[in-house]
């Protein structure tokens, strides 16, 4: 164990400040400071404050981190960090802090994709990832299915992460959050959707599923739309509310999450099986909603497809996932970045590793 990479990874890409080190697939630290109470009362987080928290929270953190993995500084291998994309000012303030410790401490810098590590990630739970896998990533900035042949994105004959479908419109983590919102449920909406639903009755409302009509699906087969589903649970809100009838918060709540994570699901394994892939890994901040967990390991079950979704913990932002994926960039004799390294808030998700 000793041979394999010890790796520290910094994820600042929106509003939790991540430290994770790893040491190959083992995780020795997951320290994370989070900015969201202070985004609560805007209902949405706010790049500025979660630029000023993060340089509040970096040195902290780090020192946390070294603590709870019981290392110095100087016993690093290389620096991993998020370079993109996410927040323009909360990216450069990890970059900045990156490109800091590789140069004081002498180590190899790598600037990975924040989208890429939360695919890597799983493999501190589960071990390595089986190449090829098909990645459902699910956040409040990204919905996305991807096809991961090699995740540091050095395939011979492509990218190594190529993007299969994508969200034309809100995320599912977006989603989550306004009709949150609309029910007077807190910031961040996708634990109280999910708490709140385990109350209610999933099919007390038909609420519709995006994209998927046969014209839709002519077009748009792998793609995700969850604006016109939003649009429809605000109208039924404002219809209830003006017949002065209550609003049945918990039945909403189940029916709006049933009709995500039906599609979701839905189309997910009609990409894993029209490419012939075996492996479905979830990934991302709504990977951690237990509807969305239940019913992908019942589907893929009946169709011949393995699911991996790491713990709850792993699945928000964090720099364990970023150390990961840092870790198989060293194992896997990546070259590392430049000091040049920018942050890119629009990084493609083929750009796994910067130059």
């Amino acid at each position: 164990m000793r041979d394999e990479p010890l790796v520290l990874g910094i994820e600042t890409s929106c509003d939790e400040t991540g430290v994770g080190i790893v040491r190959g697939h083992t995780l020795l630290a997951d320290a994370v400071a989070s900015s969201v109470e202070e985004h609560a009362r805007f209902g949405g987080v706010v790049p500025e404050v979660a630029s000023r928290a993060h340089l509040e929270a970096m040195v902290p953190t780090i020192d946390r981190a070294c603590e709870t993995a019981g290392i110095a500084l100087a016993d690093v291998d290389a620096i991993a960090v998020t370079h993109g994309p996410g927040l323009a000012g909360a990216l450069l303030v990890g970059v900045a802090s990156a490109k800091a410790l590789a140069l004081g401490l002498g180590k190899p810098l790598y600037g990975v994709n924040h989208l890429a590590s939360h695919v890597a990630v799983d493999q501190l739970e589960h071990g390595p990832l089986p190449e090829p896998c098909l990645a459902l990533l699910v956040s409040g900035g990204h919905s996305s299915l991807l096809r991961v042949t090699d995740i540091t994105g050095d395939h011979g004959d492509g990218a190594g992460v190529d993007p299969m479908g994508a969200t034309i419109d809100d995320a599912a983590g977006e989603a989550f959050d306004k009709v949150a919102r609309l029910l007077g449920l807190p910031f961040p909406g996708g634990p109280h959707i999910d708490r709140a639903a385990r109350e209610g009755d999933s099919v007390a409302i038909d609420f519709p599923r995006g994209l998927t009509s046969r014209r839709d699906l002519e077009r748009h087969r792998f793609d995700f739309s969850f604006s016109g589903l939003k649009t429809a649970v605000a109208r039924w809100v404002e219809a209830r509310e003006r017949s002065g009838e209550p609003v049945p918060v918990a039945d909403v709540a189940a029916s709006f999450q049933e009709a995500v994570c039906d599609v979701l699901v839905r189309k997910a394994l009609d990409a894993a099986q029209a490419d012939g892939i075996e492996d479905l890994m979830i990934g991302g901040g709504v990977a951690a909603n237990s509807r969305l967990r239940a019913m992908a390991e019942e589907r893929a079950a009946k169709v011949g497809v393995r699911v991996r979704v790491p713990r709850p913990g792993l699945c928000t932002d964090n720099g364990a996932m970023v150390a990961a994926l840092g870790s198989t960039m060293v194992a896997r004799g990546r070259t590392p970045s430049s000091l040049g390294l920018p942050a890119d808030s629009s990084l493609p998700v083929t750009d796994v590793l910067a130059s």
